[in-house]
C-alpha cells in the first residue's frame, strides 16, 4: 500500500472514531437530563425531575416545583422521607438499563406518599418518557409521559 492511501485511509478512520464519540455525546436513548413532569388529573406540568446515573444506576430528584398546588414537604410519605421538603427529594431510584428499557426501579408520589415500581421507556428519540408506575405487575398501573427541557 502507498503511504498516500495509508495517510488517507488513517484520516479516514480517524474521521468515523470521531464522529462516533460525538453522536455517543448526545445519546438520545439516555434519560440523564432534567425532564417535566405532569398531573394526572389537571394534565398542567407539575415538577422538573432531574435523572442522573452513578455506576448505571439511575435516579431522580425534585429541582423545582411548577404546580403552585403541589405539596411542599412529603407529609403523606410513610419512609424517612415523611415531613422533608419536597423540592431537591430523590423521588426515583434503583432503575437499570435491560433491553430497550430502564427497569427495577422504584418512583414516589409525593402527593400521596405511595412508592410505586417504575419502568421507563425512551420515545421520541429521547425527546420524551415513557413512565410507567405500578404496584405488583406491570398490568396493573399508570403510564405518564415526560418532556425532556431543552
Amino acid at each position: 500500500m502507498n503511504k498516500n492511501r495509508h495517510l488517507a485511509l488513517n484520516f479516514l478512520f480517524f474521521i468515523i472514531a470521531m464522529g462516533s464519540q460525538a453522536c455517543g455525546a448526545q445519546d438520545l436513548g439516555s434519560i440523564n437530563g432534567v425532564w417535566k413532569t405532569y398531573d394526572d388529573e389537571t394534565n398542567q406540568p407539575a415538577a422538573l425531575v432531574e435523572i442522573s446515573s452513578k455506576d448505571g444506576v439511575y435516579s431522580g430528584t425534585i429541582k423545582k416545583l411548577l404546580d403552585p398546588n403541589s405539596p411542599s414537604t412529603c407529609d403523606k410519605c410513610t419512609d424517612q422521607r415523611k415531613g422533608k421538603p419536597v423540592l431537591g427529594m430523590q423521588i426515583l431510584t434503583g432503575l437499570r438499563w435491560v433491553e430497550g428499557s430502564y427497569v427495577g426501579g422504584r418512583i414516589l408520589d409525593p402527593d400521596d406518599g405511595e412508592i410505586y415500581r417504575v419502568q421507563i421507556k425512551p420515545i421520541d428519540q429521547g425527546a420524551k418518557l415513557d413512565v410507567h408506575a405500578y404496584i405488583g405487575i406491570p398490568l396493573l398501573g399508570r403510564t405518564q409521559t415526560w418532556i425532556r427541557e431543552k
